[in-house]
């Protein structure tokens, strides 16, 4: 059993050492527990590079059954948290690049000071995943991505506003758009999905929609969305962004807000998770605490 969970952690976290600092083990350590559990089983599990550890087929259906009995394991065993005085364990988190960049930190930094005997880990990743598949306790994300058998709370602002901005220089040379059509003819910085999606720019003002898809010289995943903001400063496109992100470039006169009466409000993330008899202590912790400390009201 331990070095089937040894096993289950290894390919989770696709790397030896991840693991071995996450569960407090050394990495040749876990490594030697994967070899005796393959030797055992007479098949090979993991594939290993000098780069990466993924699971071969075999050890991808083996963890594909293996992780909901891990899981009931744990959960057994997290029922002796409520004996404690403060609970301990891991709490990891799927999230995307805003929230991990902006609200998160303080409410993350204030938990661990809090809970000293947790450790909190934070997968930053904008495409929508399966959070019990991946091995995740809860993800954050906006209400039109969740799953309708997700338990989903408030956190963070509870609305966000995408804001187009344009270096001073860019917009004397290429002139200010007026309409969200405009944009058509204008050098805009894209955002992709990994799974290959460009979502296009969305605006709206006294109840009319407009959806524009504008081309343009640099298209960036959601992780590479600073290299945007800066060829948007070095005068390269227009970028649409989370309008907290481009605030500070905005209040320095390094870029240019333009179609200020055409941003959309929407509402704010929500953290969610798998409707469970028991709820892991860690995540239990972090709900209260959030809840308790950084809710926020609807402007």
């Amino acid at each position: 059993m331990a070095d089937l969970a040894t096993f289950a952690q290894v390919a989770q976290h696709q790397g030896f050492r991840q693991a071995a600092r996450l569960s407090g083990q050394s990495a040749s350590a876990m490594s030697e527990a994967v070899r005796r559990l393959e030797q055992q089983l007479g098949i090979r599990l993991l594939l290993r590079t000098t780069r990466s550890v993924t699971p071969t087929e075999a050890g991808a259906l083996l963890l594909s059954r293996l992780r909901p009995a891990l899981n009931e394991v744990a959960g057994a065993l997290d029922v002796l948290n409520d004996l404690r005085d403060s609970p301990r364990g891991s709490l990891r988190l799927n999230v995307p690049v805003n929230a991990a960049r902006f609200f998160l930190q303080p409410m993350v930094d204030q938990f661990l000071r809090a809970y000293p005997h947790i450790v909190v880990e934070l997968v930053v990743d904008n495409n929508f995943v399966d959070i019990v598949a991946s091995g995740c306790d809860a993800g954050i994300r906006y209400g039109e991505r969740l799953e309708q058998d997700m338990i989903a709370i408030p956190i963070g602002p509870r609305t966000q506003r995408f804001a187009v901005a344009g270096a001073p220089s860019y917009l004397a040379r290429r002139g200010v758009p007026t309409h969200p059509r405009d944009l058509l003819q204008h050098a805009c910085l894209l955002g992709k999905f990994l799974s290959g999606a460009i979502p296009p720019w969305e605006f709206e003002r006294d109840g009319q929609a407009i959806n524009v898809a504008p081309g343009g010289p640099l298209i960036v995943t959601p992780t590479a969305a600073d290299m945007a903001v800066s060829m948007a400063v070095a005068g390269h496109g227009l970028v649409y962004l989370f309008e907290e992100w481009l605030q500070p470039y905005i209040d320095a006169g390094q870029l240019q807000p333009v179609l200020q009466d055409w941003a959309k409000p929407f509402p704010g993330p929500f953290i969610y998770y798998p409707g469970r008899r028991h709820l892991p202590a860690p995540l239990r912790a972090f709900i209260d605490f959030v809840q308790a400390n950084f809710a926020q009201p609807m402007v």
